[in-house]
């Protein structure tokens, strides 16, 4: 890939991150057993497959958490990362993250950082570019989306990350483990986005139903990081769908940090006024 198309898919990337979406695919598998023989192994943890389908609702039970997001992209050579960074209220299925777009081949900052608003069905966005006033916000409805805003934002919306979990299949426990100095069990198995869908809360029901469409594969590979009271600390899945701008498949693998539960978190949603109504420029 030269150093112009290297641009020019940075800048598509960019523009991605809204509506029209980030073209995404999985070149990752990870293999998968029944909870069953694992379950010996994790005497504390129980069914590895009980335990993830119920892993959702432990973060509910907390309340909230900062979170830390990153998403990594693969085509034609070129891998680019897209990190965020905020808060989340799980009883709400609110949220507030930064996210930060790659850096340009040049290694200076094509854009500002997007602040993005997360809630029940839709999706907030400020400072998005491509011809939106800096003063307002887009939004989208995550229901509509091809993958449900799985990647569509440049962040898995952490709530849905989870609820991702509740359609495990498989599942083999791993071990134990520490992430950012707290103890915790290592999954790795394989979740079904219909059966997400299935188990998932009003909010996230129809947005996962969608990816379970949208997507090359309702399957999702996953390796997940959850304490002794079950809560998600880290969870690691591997997207898999193709189309749009990139005639080769795009790799995206999505992780989720979540940590220091009980996080105050305030997040107010913009009203109809701040709400950006023209078109959005390609780039």
């Amino acid at each position: 890939m030269t150093g112009r198309q290297r641009e020019r898919w940075h800048r598509r990337t960019g523009a991605a991150v809204v509506a029209a979406g980030i073209v995404a695919g999985v070149g990752l598998g990870t293999g998968g057993c029944s909870g069953g023989d694992a379950a010996a192994g994790d005497s504390r943890g129980g069914d590895p497959v009980v335990v993830l389908h119920r892993a959702a609702d432990r973060l509910v039970e907390a309340g909230s958490s900062k979170a830390r997001t990153s998403m990594e992209m693969a085509a034609g050579g070129t891998r680019v990362t897209i990190r965020g960074a905020g808060v989340y209220d799980y009883r709400k299925r609110m949220g507030r993250l930064k996210v930060l777009l790659p850096q340009d081949p040049a290694g200076t900052m094509e854009h500002r950082p997007i602040t993005e608003l997360l809630a029940p069905g839709a999706l907030f966005m400020k400072n998005r570019g491509a011809g939106v006033p800096p003063d307002k916000w887009v939004r989208v409805d995550t229901r509509t989306l091809s993958d449900g805003n799985l990647v569509t934002g440049g962040a898995t919306d952490p709530f849905a990350a989870a609820e991702v979990l509740r359609g495990t299949r498989s599942a083999t426990y791993v071990g134990r483990t520490e992430v950012a100095g707290t103890g915790v069990r290592h999954y790795r198995g394989t979740a079904d986005l219909v059966d997400a869908a299935k188990r998932a809360s009003g909010g996230n029901k129809g947005a996962l139903a969608a990816a379970a469409k949208g997507f090359a594969t309702a399957e999702v590979p996953f390796d997940a990081y959850l304490d002794d009271e079950g809560r998600v600390r880290k969870v690691r899945h591997r997207f898999s769908f193709a189309g749009g701008q990139q005639k080769s498949p795009v790799a995206v693998a999505s992780t989720t940090l979540l940590y220091d539960f009980g996080a105050s978190v305030r997040v107010r949603l913009p009203d109809d006024d701040d709400i950006y109504a023209g078109e959005i420029a390609e780039n």
